[in-house]
């Protein structure tokens, strides 16, 4: 007899949001504590060596950035903070952590987003037509295409792609987010792409999504590799399982059971893989944002790493942490979405 109480996919959700919480409470302490070991002294990379001879303009900046508190008080203030909504002061631009971040987080979160996009459509297709070609000429070629993706450094993948397609062929747009000339679109979401959309900018929207390809392009190869290779195995796996030839056997369409069954069982571990990509996206984008000279997260954070701005580089990490929180809570409301038996545990 069926126990009475909470639905299954309930229970799950909740104690993957109590896990998430406690989870979120350690990355404060962890990016505190790290961020607090980094070698250097934050008052000479702010003053110079000039005002660190002043004794008393020390002090004055030391007092007015909370660094004359003991180690625990400056984190439980830090704590506050960070329940008040307030990610402190950045030490470099004066303003609040969480203002800069607003400006600079969602440039990252278009230009990922559209890699992992991009990602997941190229890897997806190319692993399942792998599976379905085993050991044919067009599997091994993607295997070997998926190899080089994931062997060819991201760095210099992006200076390759600057120098050919804009320096050389002039076939893309060089550096930024859009045209000098036509200005950014009023700002809703901070995404350029969708800001241009929602204002009926189409001319704003061409061109932003001219300079969104080649970055994209170059920061999904990696995952379109990763994807490619998970994908094929998933495949291959549920491909050779007994209620895949039954229905097979029953005379059902191809496409039927492709999508039907093998497709749905292979979605676990592809959402895995997937999840992961995509937070590693977000936080690995810093050389390509440099290359491409794309206002992102990736160029605030060094920025804020090489002038010891202590505030903002908490701020960061807590943002990257959060984003793969979310990221695997995501994960796990599709994995109990897909697979019920996932609720149980």
């Amino acid at each position: 007899m069926r126990r009475r109480g909470a639905h299954p996919l309930a229970r799950f959700l909740v104690r993957r949001v109590l896990l998430a919480v406690l989870m979120a409470w350690g990355i404060t302490l962890v990016t505190f504590v790290l961020t607090n070991l980094v070698p250097g002294d934050p008052v000479a990379a702010n003053l110079g060596q000039r005002a660190l001879g002043d004794p008393a303009i020390v002090a004055q900046w030391r007092a007015e950035h909370g660094l004359d508190q003991p180690l625990w008080r400056q984190y439980l203030l830090h704590l506050q903070g960070l329940l008040q909504g307030d990610l402190g002061t950045s030490q470099q631009s004066h303003r609040p952590v969480s203002q800069d971040l607003a400006e600079f987080v969602p440039a990252t979160l278009e230009l990922a987003g559209a890699a992992i996009l991009v990602s997941l459509v190229l890897g997806v297709a190319f692993g399942v037509v792998a599976a379905l070609r085993r050991d044919r000429l067009s599997d091994h070629a993607l295997r070997v295409l998926s190899l080089i993706g994931i062997s060819v450094p991201t760095f210099w993948l992006a200076l390759m792609a600057f120098y050919l397609f804009f320096y050389r062929l002039q076939l893309t747009p060089g550096s930024g987010r859009v045209d000098a000339a036509l200005g950014l679109a009023p700002a809703v979401t901070g995404m350029q792409t969708v800001d241009a959309l929602l204002a009926g900018r189409w001319d704003i929207f061409s061109s932003a999504v001219a300079h969104l390809v080649t970055p994209a392009l170059v920061l999904a190869l990696y995952t379109i590799g990763l994807l490619t290779r998970f994908t094929r195995s998933a495949v291959l796996e549920v491909l050779g399982q007994d209620y895949v030839r039954a229905a097979r056997a029953k005379g059902l369409p191809g496409r039927v059971v492709l999508f039907r069954y093998v497709l749905r069982s292979a979605l676990v571990p592809i959402i895995t893989v997937a999840g992961l990509a995509f937070g590693s996206l977000l936080s690995g984008t810093v050389l390509v944002e440099a290359i491409f000279a794309w206002p992102g997260i990736g160029q605030y954070a060094y920025k804020s790493a090489t002038t010891l701005d202590l505030p903002a580089v908490m701020g960061v990490g807590l943002v990257v942490g959060v984003v793969y929180l979310v990221i695997n809570l995501v994960v796990d409301v599709l994995y109990g979405v897909i697979d019920p038996r996932v609720r149980l545990h």
